[in-house]
């Protein structure tokens, strides 16, 4: 069996999916309701399943040596539509003069759309002038380029880049904590409001074709034991 892999953002995987044009569609967000109209006008039923957790990473330029934490409230100021904020100074009073370059996952991603909603509020942008790619090579060396670099992306990808990034604690809005992301934290959702589970999504008519089956089972009986080694966490046993 050939297995073909393509490489798109989640929307864009969806958009393949719920056209009956590939049989699996890994995703790090849920399916949204516009999704789940095309797969039914397409007569695409599938099964959504869990497979792993993961955080989405703040991260700033290593050389930023005076943000100790960040909140929700001032991640929103910084990233929404319409934002004035142009340098770290306007921020913070207590920061430099620095000024602030912001990096973003394209808009055809599921971590895109993810922090959008945790964030920025449903249905909310990011402001324009943001520098967006969906390759994390170019926000890594985007935010390690410039002094005054803030951006996201998975936990997964930091793990992979950590010499060239700083790790920014997020204030859970409950406790009033700053907590960093890490396997406990995500896992027992006090990095919040920044954990999630990426999926895997199984067309159910290719699903009765013994290679897709094979795959899928294979998936499920191996990823508890793989997922570390890609920077993600896995689920309890007892939900595999």
């Amino acid at each position: 069996v050939n297995v073909t892999v393509g490489i798109s953002g989640t929307g864009g995987g969806f958009k393949k999916f719920c056209h009956a044009e590939i049989d699996i569609s890994d995703a790090s967000r849920h399916i949204k309701s516009t999704e789940i109209e095309e797969c039914k006008k397409n007569s695409v039923n599938y099964i959504e399943l869990p497979v792993a957790y993961d955080g989405l990473a703040v991260l700033v330029n290593p050389g930023n040596d005076f943000v100790k934490s960040i909140t929700v409230a001032e991640l929103k100021s910084i990233f929404e539509s319409g934002s004035k904020i142009k340098s770290w100074k306007e921020l913070n009073p207590a920061y430099p003069d620095l000024p602030m370059k912001i990096f973003s996952p394209g808009q055809d991603s599921g971590t895109f759309d993810y922090f959008v909603e945790a964030i920025l509020g449903k249905d909310a942008r990011v402001r324009a002038d943001a520098s967006f790619s969906e390759d994390d090579n170019v926000l890594v060396t985007g935010i390690s380029g410039e002094k005054g670099g803030i951006g996201f992306f998975g936990i997964a990808y930091y793990e992979e880049n950590k010499e060239k990034l700083k790790l920014v604690p997020v204030v859970n809005p409950t406790s009033g904590l700053p907590v960093l992301p890490s396997e406990v934290t995500v896992k027992d959702g006090s990095y919040a409001p920044l954990s999630r589970p990426v999926f895997i999504y199984v067309n159910q008519k290719a699903k009765a074709r013994p290679e897709v089956d094979a795959f899928v089972k294979f998936y499920l009986e191996n990823v508890g034991k793989l997922a570390r080694d890609t920077g993600y966490f896995p689920l309890e046993t007892e939900r595999y």
